[in-house]
């Protein structure tokens, strides 16, 4: 396995990624469907984006792809605090996870 593969933000988001999947399914079995939406494509995007971002061609490509990551693991934790708010149970650590990458995603940006 390359260095690549075993990056803290590339393996956090994929796992990340793999619980808010399996949450979505939760929400769609309760019929909140726009909401598991929304949820799956920030969530889940937040590691495309990573992914993308370590191939990137340039210093900027790289940084811009890490600040799309940021923005999506922001909307993440939006979706995930209205579910909270209108009493959905959101797993606690599922935040906690949310909350981590956006401190990572922070620092790349802001030491590259």
């Amino acid at each position: 396995m390359s260095k690549l593969n075993e990056s803290p933000i590339r393996i956090k988001s994929f796992d990340f990624a793999c619980n808010i999947v399996l949450y979505c399914d939760t929400l769609k079995g309760n019929k909140d469907f726009e909401l598991a939406s929304q949820l799956l494509r920030s969530g889940t995007s937040i590691g495309a984006n990573t992914r993308e971002a370590q191939r990137g061609v340039s210093k900027k490509d790289f940084k811009n792809k890490f600040g799309i990551a940021l923005k999506e693991a922001d909307e993440t934790m939006y979706w995930l605090d209205i579910l909270e708010a209108t009493g959905r149970n959101v797993p606690k650590d599922m935040k906690i996870k949310c909350e981590e990458l956006i401190r990572i995603l922070v620092s790349i940006i802001k030491n590259s």
